[in-house]
Formats: structure tokens, sequence, C-alpha cells
């Protein structure tokens, strides 16, 4: 393989999946030429015409609903038993934002003054460049492809080199929709052609999800540009197990939260704090839900948790538990077995005895890994939580829905969940803060990011 392909191996086997060549220069300026020859004429097309393209390609990617989960089993190792669960989550989030397309879009219109029209509509940006990564390879594309698509504008996707083949189907989906040419397109694309694209006028607006350093590398590349640039970041979000919470409920969705997809979430649990009351109790429930998650083939559908998506990733996992064994934590539950640590297969771990001086606590593990700490108040749970770099989401369980009230309104979060944790709901804006990112994707607010505000100040005469 030469620098100008690259292969994406079945990190449960090693075997390659498929080889695909990055894009040249010149393939990069005729996706951009022809996104910018398509964009006027779709912003021109009227709002039910937009929503009816854009649900035919919806239509026509579910038509193909078990080829594309086998795609990300493949690709990155999720189990036969999970990865139907995107395919359907992308059609709930994209029926429901063409759900509320009309709504979000409206004029608004302010008090009426005689002899005056006065109202802002909203506009699209022109061409979106869509930047995905590879672990919710779905997921994170349809949050800004379909708002961005309805909204007007036109979108060119690039994948990561993990998860090439979702952007084709995407590209697939919308070709068998009819939708015009140059109105979605994908492009696999190096990272220094990535920034190159940024950088170009032919580019009104970015959505990036993927790493905090990666986030730098977008915001540096637009920085000689006025464009806006939407950035979903790392996160290592917080549970809070307060003593009125169900403890039977709550162990199991502690750990779901910290194992699914093997960690590799960027809402998933990685720092859980529990009130001392019932933290003995916390800690035999969690030994007892972690024995459903043993790593083992992602095509066996009886398994729940199958490899990292790559060796690099695990070796990254195993650093951050080795490091923090070393400083005194300890293994709740001796793992099944020894890593072989050629493998991207890595034993789900909770750790205790851990605090914040910790890498484990503190830096984005990405993985199956789940720290434990007691705390002795709601003020010190707040304390912990909003000791960190990271403000994504944190989860509260607790019987008392107005105590997580006032929890809430004390954490550095974009989303706070009362007994649930690592769950999108696209009537709900997705937001981040501090090194989680800024920018907003899903509900009525979406919208707003993928459109720019301009304002209609009319004298009527005659």
């Amino acid at each position: 393989m030469s620098s100008d392909s690259f292969v994406v191996r079945n990190p449960a086997t090693g075997e390659a999946v498929v080889e695909r060549a990055f894009a040249t220069g010149a393939d990069v300026a005729r996706v951009l030429d022809r996104a910018t020859a398509a964009r006027r004429a779709w912003a021109a097309a009227p709002l039910s015409e937009r929503i009816a393209g854009v649900t035919a390609f919806v239509d026509a990617f579910m038509a193909h609903k078990q080829a594309a989960a086998d795609e990300i089993t493949a690709q990155i190792g999720r189990p036969v038993k999970w990865a139907p669960g995107e395919v359907g989550g992308f059609e709930q989030r994209a029926r429901h934002m063409l759900s509320i397309a009309e709504e979000s879009l409206a004029d608004v219109i302010p008090a009426p003054i005689d002899g005056f029209d006065r109202r802002i509509v909203r506009r699209p940006h022109g061409v979106v460049l869509v930047l995905s990564p590879w672990n919710y390879p779905l997921l994170t594309a349809v949050n800004a492809v379909v708002p961005a698509l309805v909204a007007g504008n036109v979108v060119i996707l690039k994948h990561s080199d993990q998860t090439p083949l979702c952007a084709e189907r995407f590209s697939a989906a919308a070709a068998a929709a009819g939708l015009p040419a140059g109105v979605l397109q994908h492009v696999h694309a190096s990272h220094a052609a990535v920034a190159e694209m940024v950088a170009d006028d032919r580019i009104d607006h970015v959505c990036f999800t993927g790493s905090v350093g990666g986030g730098h590398a977008v915001q540096a590349a637009a920085a000689q540009r006025f464009i806006g640039v939407g950035l979903e970041l790392g996160g290592k979000d917080a549970a809070y197990v307060r003593p009125d919470a169900d403890l039977d409920f709550t162990c199991g969705n502690l750990v779901e939260g910290a194992m699914f997809n093997s960690g590799q979430s960027c809402c998933g649990l990685e720092r859980l704090y529990v009130h001392t009351d019932v933290y003995d109790r916390v800690l035999e429930g969690l030994a007892a839900a972690l024995g459903d998650w043993t790593p083992g083939s992602p095509t066996d559908p009886s398994i729940w948790m199958g490899p990292v998506a790559r060796v690099r990733n695990a070796q990254s996992i195993r650093a951050h538990v080795d490091a923090a064994l070393a400083a005194g934590a300890r293994d709740l539950v001796a793992p099944s077995s020894d890593d072989d640590r050629a493998t991207a297969f890595v034993q789900p771990r909770i750790l205790i005895d851990v605090d914040h001086s910790m890498d484990v606590m503190r830096e984005e593990t990405f993985g199956p890994v789940l720290g434990v700490m007691r705390v002795s108040s709601d003020a010190e749970a707040i304390a912990a939580i909003n000791d960190s770099q990271f403000g994504l989401t944190a989860s509260v369980w607790s019987a008392d829905a107005a105590a997580t009230g006032r929890i809430a309104g004390a954490l550095d979060v974009g989303t706070v969940f009362l007994n649930r944790c690592d769950y999108l709901d696209p009537a709900l804006a997705w937001v981040g803060v501090k090194n989680s990112g800024r920018g907003v994707t899903l509900s009525t607010l979406g919208y707003g990011a993928l459109t720019r505000p301009q304002s209609l100040h009319f004298r009527l005469r005659g």
C-alpha cells in the first residue's frame, strides 16, 4: 500500500476489508466544483421539494439496512447484536429532523407595523463539509447531513479512513433517490487534503466530529476565513449515584453506558462518583453486571462486546489502565483473561481506588474502562464532575428530579441525564462545552447552526 491509498482492516481478524485511493488534488477540485455548481439551484428549490428529496434519500438508504449494518461490523468490529441499532438510529434521527423542518426554518415575524413587512428568514450557508468519525459512522454523519440538505445546503461528506464504506453508502443512496448531481457527495481525503478543503473559498461551513486534536486542526485550517465551524469533540463523561437511586436498575445501566461499543462513544461513561452511603452496594452491582461484557467475535450473535477499532487504540487504552494500576488503582473484578496485546481485543475494566491525578480519570480513554470514586455529598460530586477539561454529558441516578435539576444547574456540561446515559434524543440540542466542542446539532437549534439569518425590511408603497 502506498501513501496514496489506505486499507481498512477488520479489527477482529486483521483481514483487509477494503482498499481505497485517497482523492488527488484534481479529484477534490472536481468535487468542490460540482458542489458549487449545484448549490444555487438546490437552495432555490421549494422546501417541500427538498424535504421530499431527502426523504427519498433516507428511504433508499434504509432499503439496504442490513448491508449497512454488516459493513459497520466489518469495519469497526461492533457485534452483530448491536450494529443494526445504529442503522435504526440513523432513520430515527433523519425522520425526526425532516418532521421539524418546516417549523425550524419558518420565518420569524416581529410585531406588525403599518406599512412594513419585516421578517427574519433562514438562508443556507452554501457548501457544507461534514467530517465524520468511525465510532458511530452513520449517526455522527446524519446529525449534520440531513438538516444541512433540508435547509438548502449542498454537502460534501468525508468519513474516517476506518469507515469509507459508510460514506459510499450515503452517496449511493443519494443517487438512488435522484438527488441532483453535486448535492451530496463523498470524498476519501487525506488529512492534508481536508485542511486544504477547509481553507478553500468554495467551502462555506464545516461540521466536524472527532478528537480535540482534530478540532484544533480544523479550526486552524479555517482561521483565515470567516466561516462557521461546528465542533463535536472529546468527552470524559461522568455519572453520580445518589443515595436514593434504584440500585438494581442503576448498576446494569451504568455498566452498559461504559462498555457499549467497547467504550468507544463520545458520551460513553468513563467516570463514576458514588455516594458513600451506597458505595459498597453499587460496587457489588457493577461487578455482577460486568459479566455480560466478555469480549468475543463480533459475528457471534451472543456476544455483547467486540474489539476496539484498531490495535493502536487498544494500546492507548491499556496504557491508561497500566498507569492507573501502577499508581495504586485496583480492579473491581479480575479480568477474565489477559489481553493479547497484539490484538484489538481489550478486557473490560472497572477500576477503584482511583483519583484525579490519574489519566484514566482525566484524559479521554475511549475504551471499556470505568473509574469509580466515593463522594460524600452532592456538592462533592458536582466539584468532581466539573474538574475536567471536557463537558459533553453527565448523568445523575436518583429518585429526586428536583434535586437533579439543582445539580444540573451547577454542571458545566451540554446535557444532563437523569437515570439514563449515553443517548442522543434528536428532539434535544446536542452540544458540548470546554474541550467537548462548540456549536449544536439536532433539534430545531441544529437547523439554526446550518443556516444564516437574513433580515427583510420592506417599506410597502401603494
